[in-house]
């Protein structure tokens, strides 16, 4: 059960035109928060007077980042890669904004991952089918988590198992040791809905928490 919001917050969302940013955007703009969405190019979000969009036109650049998190309280990453082939978009996008929280006086960041990296990459099914299917992405998870967790901030790695379209239900389980199947998934929606309930009343500083359906 979510408990009560004590205060209003500024969220940057970095990745917020990606299929879950958006609805990590909808979702805080919902709850009363301000909102600045990080984006490559234009997001064509709706306009909002508690939405600030700023073009993030690079992972590297940093003085273009470090202005749009200028008065957050808290960062959430729903950086990810897209297509096939090798990348690092996760790993440079964190560097980046590892640099831009320190510049800022940021402390607290969520961060989205996946499980099956690091010691979650196992012989389990579900390990075996999401490294069989996207490994390129899933080494890029692997290289940023240890920049988050060498930062000294405040942070939280999210570790999904698939994700999906569903619609929300409200209902979602969150755990450091729940058990993922094959067969796991989280809706991006109730996803994005922890993700803010996270950034509202922190229960896992410097944990690894999975959240399925």
């Amino acid at each position: 059960m979510r408990h009560p919001v004590s205060k209003t917050l500024t969220i940057g969302v970095i990745g917020a035109s990606g299929a879950t940013g958006r609805h990590v955007v909808a979702t805080a703009l919902e709850r009363g928060h301000t909102v600045t969405a990080c984006v490559r190019g234009k997001a064509t979000f709706t306009g909002h007077e508690r939405l600030n969009e700023a073009v993030w036109p690079d992972v590297d650049d940093m003085p273009a980042l470090t202005d749009a998190l200028t008065g957050a309280d808290v960062v959430i990453s729903t950086l990810g890669g897209a297509g096939t082939g090798p990348t690092t978009v996760c790993t440079d996008g964190i560097a980046t904004t590892l640099k831009a929280m320190e510049m800022t006086g940021v402390t607290r960041l969520i961060a989205v991952s996946a499980h099956g990296v690091l010691e979650t990459h196992d012989r389990s099914l579900y390990s075996l089918a999401v490294w069989a299917g996207v490994a390129d992405r899933m080494r890029d998870k692997e290289t940023m988590e240890p920049l988050i967790t060498a930062s000294g901030l405040d942070w939280t790695i999210v570790r999904p198992p698939k994700l999906s379209n569903h619609p929300p239900t409200g209902n979602s389980r969150v755990g450091t040791d729940l058990p993922i199947h094959v067969w796991s998934s989280i809706g991006r929606a109730d996803l994005a809905a922890f993700l803010i309930d996270e950034a509202e009343n922190p229960r896992y500083v410097r944990a690894y928490p999975r959240i399925t359906r």
